[in-house]
């Protein structure tokens, strides 16, 4: 069974959560929410194929998922899930849904239509590798689509993210495969919103390249009073474009709702 590197902030004795990030990225994403959350023990693994955690498949959901259960427990705790990070956070709460007392997803990509993972994928065979940390970081807000994202926000996040190689490049600490293989999950068919019916906020990107207009309705009418719907500014990556708001809406969920 895989272990996977963890993140973590807070007291040990606080409530739980566990925060799942997307491709591309580490558990150390999660760094400037858990900073506006005093009251919780965040729990943020890198996902398999990435950051420090091991790089060998199988990378489908299912290894993510056991690989997930076996480092942060089989215990209670809200889950947070940001893009693919939010189908699996998704695919936990449908899987046992009274360990999921609370679910937020951040633009997620529970069920993307084919032609965008394909897209995505075949975006994700090309080498990324820069000549320098500077460049790295001016090419992510293109490839990120980023719109609001503060630089110093970005450079912090990003700096224990990245690995110089003998060529003196700088790339990512994640597994290309991985990636790819990820995008194939995101087509896949999840699981009915009627499995996970438990308290969920879904906090999308105004100007997000993942599309959600196609689940929204169903999503809706399964959760009922359940479903929170919040709208940010900016993109896809919610916690840089527009972290203060991302968090606001996150500890207003989790604190103020039963």
């Amino acid at each position: 069974m895989t272990t996977l590197a963890l993140h973590e902030w807070g007291d040990v004795g606080a409530p739980r959560l566990v925060c799942l990030h997307g491709v591309r990225n580490h558990g150390g994403h999660f760094a400037r929410l858990a900073e506006r959350l005093p009251g919780f023990h965040v729990l943020a693994p890198d996902l398999i194929g990435h950051g420090l955690s091991s790089y060998e498949p199988p990378w489908d959901i299912e290894a993510h998922l056991d690989a997930i259960v076996e480092t942060v427990g089989a215990k209670p705790a809200a889950v947070v899930g940001h893009s693919f990070g939010g189908r699996l956070a998704f695919e936990l709460a449908a899987r046992a849904p009274k360990l999921v007392p609370k679910l937020v997803l951040l633009d997620p990509a529970i069920h993307l239509p084919g032609y965008v993972a394909l897209m995505a994928a075949e975006s994700a065979r090309d080498d990324k590798s820069y000549v320098s940390f500077d460049e790295l970081i001016e090419l992510r807000y293109d490839e990120s689509q980023l719109h609001r994202a503060p630089r110093d926000l970005v450079v912090a996040d990003l700096a224990s993210h990245v690995v110089q190689d003998d060529d003196g490049r700088y790339r990512y600490r994640y597994c290309q495969s991985a990636v790819v293989a990820a995008y194939g999950e995101m087509a896949s068919q999840p699981p009915l919103f009627e499995d996970a019916r438990v308290r969920t906020i879904l906090v999308l990107g105004e100007r997000s390249y993942l599309p959600y207009d196609h689940l929204l309705d169903a999503h809706r009418a399964a959760l009922g009073n359940l479903l929170e719907v919040v709208v940010v500014p900016g993109g896809h990556s919610v916690l840089w474009d527009a972290l203060e708001e991302t968090a606001a809406a996150v500890a207003s969920f989790l604190c103020l709702t039963s």
